[in-house]
């Protein structure tokens, strides 16, 4: 009998300790009566996508017991224990030896309830003067000012990826596409400088938000501030931010950064989305224009020939992902009165995904175009037998004193004479021309060759060589400033 009341004991004990563990990891509990059921806990908790910003949570919570330590909330002495105790959970968590788990139902929480394990009733004081409202609001903002730093970086590799090409490929002649027909010759340099000023705008874009978000919401409390004689400029120096938020309903209930962020991340995807095509266009056997290095192609399981272009067809198909959690996000918030509201958990897991999945796609892309190898003669004879120097043929008629609209109807005749051929204008006898206008001198070959096309067009943005030798020094100075 008395082993089964020390028995009973035991189990009551632990179910003790489990629902004071479960109050203390949820950081409220006071005001109920009974436990959450275990459904509506788990929907409610978010521990499993949050601890992700665990280095960001603490680093918010150092700066805050800082500042509460300079105002004389807390003593030097718990301060320096706050601290102590954070920084051995963010060691622990970094090397392995302390998990993340799910029994909390946010990183708050884990961080929390972990300190107060450590440290005792010191640990206790960390939440003084401020809400998980502003805490998430600081955490994400300090992790998504990490990763625009980080897509910055990628889009920086890809811009120097981009400019190497156009150094080397100055004299490199293509088509030039509108409507996907052959257009006019361009240089393979002025083609990459396109996609150069894409990027180039990205990046313009991520500056800008990081400006523009860059206050601290720390401080603002749940959603009115708080009594404590809180020093937020302080903290915000301490975290590196511009200063604090001006407005404590708006700073716990703001994602306008994220809708921004999402947005841009959205253009850069389009960008990778447009060039992806391109790419899978030059790969096909028709085009020839690139071969695409092994390392970032692969095989077919039935036909050994294959060779498919899958990571830019990946980062086209991913580029709807991306454009999902915009859409996500507009849609979480367009309903939402001030302030806070729990639907705004739901910024955090398409956030992460969109993030996780332009930084991917960005290296990746970075890596197979650098190692791509781009068939120079053969975008060379494709621009020839696409008839892009007929507009110069044109030109050069006009400048023999045919009117505009005569001379385009010759070179019209012209075109159709060399498509029942089967031969490129370059190809045509000077007798051939001749039959179709007098007009015409030994110097037609000269105008119309690839070389010429391309070098008299030498206004600033414009494919000649002159021309893109002042841009690309303009870009090289723009990646040594930024």
């Amino acid at each position: 009998m008395q082993d089964r009341l020390i028995a009973l004991d035991c189990i009551f004990f632990q179910s003790k300790n489990r629902s004071e563990e479960r109050e203390m990891a949820q950081l409220w509990g006071g005001r109920f009566t009974k436990e959450t059921d275990k459904l509506v806990y788990n929907f409610n908790a978010s521990i499993s996508f949050d601890k992700r910003f665990y280095k960001q949570d603490i680093r918010g919570s150092i700066a805050h017991v800082t500042m509460l330590a300079k105002q004389g909330i807390l003593t030097e002495e718990e301060k320096e224990k706050i601290i102590k105790g954070l920084e051995s959970i963010r060691t622990d968590v970094e090397n392995g030896t302390l998990e993340i788990t799910e029994e909390y139902e946010d990183i708050h929480s884990f961080v929390e309830a972990n300190l107060i394990d450590r440290i005792g009733d010191a640990g206790k004081k960390l939440h003084t003067g401020r809400s998980r409202n502003d805490q998430v609001a600081l955490d994400m903002k300090l992790y998504t000012r990490d990763e625009i730093l980080e897509l910055d970086g990628l889009l920086k590799e890809m811009l120097e990826v981009l400019l190497n090409l156009m150094k080397e490929n100055l004299e490199t002649y293509m088509p030039g596409f509108t409507h996907l027909q052959k257009a006019q010759p361009i240089t393979l340099a002025h083609h990459m400088g396109a996609y150069f000023e894409m990027f180039k705008r990205d990046r313009s874009r991520m500056k800008d938000i990081y400006k523009r978000m860059n206050l601290c919401p720390l401080g603002s409390g749940a959603l009115a501030g708080t009594t404590y004689p809180l020093d937020r400029e302080y903290t915000a120096e301490l975290l590196g931010f511009d200063g604090p938020t001006l407005n404590s309903m708006d700073s716990v209930s703001d994602r306008d950064y994220l809708i921004e962020l999402l947005s841009a991340m959205s253009t850069i995807m389009m960008h990778l989305s447009r060039f992806s095509e391109e790419v899978i266009i030059w790969n096909t056997n028709e085009y020839k224009f690139v071969e695409i290095d092994d390392a970032y192609s692969t095989g077919s399981s039935i036909m050994p020939q294959k060779k498919n272009p899958d990571i830019a067809e990946l980062v086209r198909g991913k580029t709807g992902r991306v454009y999902g959690a915009l859409m996500s996000m507009l849609t979480t918030m367009k309903g939402l009165p001030l302030a806070y509201n729990k639907d705004m958990q739901e910024d955090k897991e398409f956030v992460f995904d969109a993030i996780d999945t332009t930084k991917g796609c960005l290296a990746l892309f970075t890596g197979m175009l650098k190692t791509m190898k781009f068939n120079s003669a053969r975008m060379e004879e494709s621009a020839k037998h696409g008839f892009t120097n007929a507009t110069d043929a044109a030109d050069y008629l006009v400048n023999h004193g045919v009117p505009f609209r005569d001379a385009h109807g010759i070179v019209g005749r012209l075109v159709l004479y060399c498509i029942d051929k089967g031969i490129a204008l370059d190809d045509m006898s000077l007798d051939e021309f001749k039959a179709i206008s007098p007009v015409f001198e030994e110097d037609i070959y000269d105008a119309i060759s690839m070389k010429t096309c391309v070098e008299m067009r030498n206004t600033i943005g414009a494919p000649g060589k002159t021309a893109m030798e002042k841009v690309i020094k303009a870009e090289e100075e723009y990646l040594a400033s930024e």
